[in-house]
């Protein structure tokens, strides 16, 4: 049965020399046996990415349009800080780099010390075995003041759990040292389903 890892079993992975599970920078061991709990703390990158306000109405997955969203990248180096400004959205990285064995799956979650400051943070939560790059994070601020965010700073937590059987997955996200944000587009079945629904209309007119 799967198993959330403690801190101490997570240290254990990160030094072992079989298919360890590498962070890079690598934090301080001793420190993180020290603090216990079952939570890895990941720092804020030093890029940001934007989406860019244009004249499009809407993002859909149908057409072009998804795949042309205008975007701006910004480099913050450590000593600075972007300005995340209430009901804006922008999407950070982490400043380490992961790598998951194959038989261990994490997710990641906002700390709440910033979240009871409007500050939210999630990404695509789930990290599937075998990941290797460093973590994009979907930040908004939905709080009544603008927010510095420093590279540097902790950012989130990243939890981890051995997975039943040794698996491991590819994903477009996989190798990224910045954030990006992805394709969106139709699948084999949104497609069908949309024939199918375009051809019931045909019939009834």
């Amino acid at each position: 049965m799967p198993m959330l890892l403690t801190l101490e079993q997570i240290c254990d992975r990160i030094v072992a020399t079989d298919d360890a599970l590498s962070i890079v920078p690598l934090p301080s061991i001793a420190d993180l046996r020290r603090n216990g709990g079952a939570s890895l703390d990941l720092r804020l990158g030093r890029w940001f990415l934007t989406v860019r306000q244009s004249s499009s109405p809407f993002i859909d997955v149908d057409g072009e349009q998804a795949a042309s969203v205008g975007q701006k990248s910004y480099f913050v180096p450590f000593d600075s800080a972007f300005y995340l400004h209430p009901g804006r959205f922008v999407l950070g990285i982490t400043l380490e780099w992961l790598r998951l064995p194959n038989d261990i799956a994490s997710y990641v979650t906002g700390k709440s010390s910033w979240g009871r400051r409007g500050l939210i943070i999630e990404t695509a939560s789930g990290i599937h075995p075998g990941f290797s790059g460093c973590l994009a994070l979907e930040l908004a601020n939905v709080g009544e003041l603008p927010i510095a965010l420093r590279p540097g700073m902790p950012i989130c937590q990243i939890f981890m759990h051995e997975t039943a059987t040794s698996s491991l997955a590819s994903s477009s996200f996989d190798g990224h040292r910045r954030p990006v944000l992805g394709k969106i587009q139709k699948d084999s079945v949104l497609t069908r389903l949309s024939a199918s629904s375009e051809l019931r209309r045909e019939r009834r007119s």
